[in-house]
């Protein structure tokens, strides 16, 4: 049974939703304006509310870089919103029109509708999610985890007032509050009030939702991305991608998990990459071949032998899995097994060999020569993103405003009747 305050709301942002999806852009373009206006103002509130949430959880936490909230990182909040500005209107635009049976039929861009968002330690999805759906003309609900609570909150009442300073309807934008028990089964479960469910967060989180949603869902999957360092690659080069790749930011979806070499250039190329690593104190997991060798140059207490468990398994840390193969089929058949379909990467000078890639790699974003960490929505000029779908159906990859939304049918006719 539905938590009544939570059907509530739903019902809120159902009746909303019909009236925001009408705004015109000016209108939506002021909103985004005024909440990256509130975000600078508010530094200070939004800061003190994020260290409540930190106070309890601990230092050594995986999740609490993800977690923390400071004056650089809410710019940066502010900036994405303001990314969107930008951005041409994703809704409304008339496409791949046809004249047929005296008929004009053509595709109109509209919004989804009400999309329900259910994340982990992100504080920063709030405000990524909600410029999206303002731009989109998408109501949402928000469902954030129970240790990022108090930021939620904060950042929720700003968007509030950027709404209402704006003349729009604020109960376009819904909070859940995450002390509420069933909440997500409850919100995967609105059949007729929710039109979309995306999920950020653990791959516990992602599995639960598909198996418990009675509404579509779109994945934002695990990241468990791999890189393939061929033997024609540059290795200097190759070496600084797979320690940007790694430790430029290790707690996020789009950071390397296992770097896979090419067995002629192993005992080249694997101690260039250890100088690099050892520096960040990388704790590398190496199969037997690659143990081998860099059980030379690297410390002891951060190498260790790989378990099969190592391979397929998103880190968030400065820990990585390494492991020798003897040709690129090799590399594909592996990264085929073991990938959760996010952002795959080979460096390589051989054309042949990166179109052969390109072409049989699965994976929602597929680089050549270039860090896995570019897998993101600014980076791809789609302003902030909602997530990085690992799905074929609808988005995949960085999901931006157009991303949320769909399309119906225009036809246009003269009294006109079917024979």
């Amino acid at each position: 049974m539905q938590n009544k305050n939570i059907l509530e709301q739903l019902n809120k942002a159902k009746k909303a939703s019909v009236g925001f999806g009408l705004l015109p852009h000016s209108k939506r373009i002021l909103i985004l304006k005024n909440l990256a206006k509130e975000l600078r103002k508010n530094k200070k509130k939004i800061i003190k509310a994020n260290l409540k949430d930190l106070k309890k959880i601990s230092k050594t936490n995986l999740m609490r870089d993800r977690l923390l909230l400071n004056d650089t990182r809410i710019e940066g909040m502010a900036k994405e919103i303001e990314s969107l500005i930008k951005l041409k209107d994703p809704i409304g635009e008339i496409f791949d029109c046809r004249e047929r049976l005296g008929l004009k039929i053509c595709r109109r861009k509209v919004p989804i509708g009400v999309i329900g968002i259910i994340y982990e330690s992100r504080p920063n999805v709030t405000t990524d999610v909600a410029g999206i759906c303002i731009k989109s003309g998408n109501a949402v609900v928000l469902k954030g985890g129970k240790d990022g609570r108090e930021s939620y909150i904060a950042l929720h009442k700003l968007i509030k007032k950027a709404l209402l300073s704006s003349g729009a309807d604020s109960e376009a934008i819904q909070f859940i509050d995450p002390k509420i028990k069933n909440a997500v089964s409850d919100i995967l479960s609105a059949n007729g009030l929710v039109d979309l469910i995306i999920p950020r967060g653990s791959s516990g989180l992602i599995n639960f939702v598909r198996e418990n949603a009675t509404i579509p869902v779109i994945e934002t999957g695990a990241g468990v991305c791999h890189t393939y360092v061929d033997d024609e690659a540059k290795l200097p080069q190759s070496a600084r991608i797979i320690f940007n790749a790694k430790t430029q930011r290790p707690s996020v979806c789009n950071a390397l998990d296992t770097a896979l070499i090419n067995k002629k250039i192993a005992k080249e190329f694997l101690p260039k990459m250890a100088k690099l690593l050892k520096e960040k104190e990388v704790e590398i997991f190496a199969d037997t071949e690659s143990f081998k060798i860099l059980k030379k140059s690297y410390p002891k207490n951060l190498l260790k032998v790989a378990k099969k468990s190592d391979f397929g398994r998103e880190f968030l840390s400065q820990k990585m899995s390494v492991k020798i193969v003897s040709s690129i089929e090799e590399a594909i058949k592996f990264i085929d097994k073991y990938s959760s379909k996010h952002s795959e990467a080979i460096l390589t000078e051989n054309k042949n060999k990166a179109v052969k890639f390109l072409r049989e790699v699965d994976a929602a974003v597929v680089y050549v020569n270039a860090s896995t960490r570019f897998s993101d929505g600014a980076v791809f000029g789609l302003g902030s993103e909602i997530g990085i779908s690992t799905d074929k159906i609808h988005a995949r990859g960085p999901m931006g405003a157009r991303e949320m939304t769909t399309y119906k049918w225009i036809v246009s006719g003269k009294y006109s009747v079917r024979k």
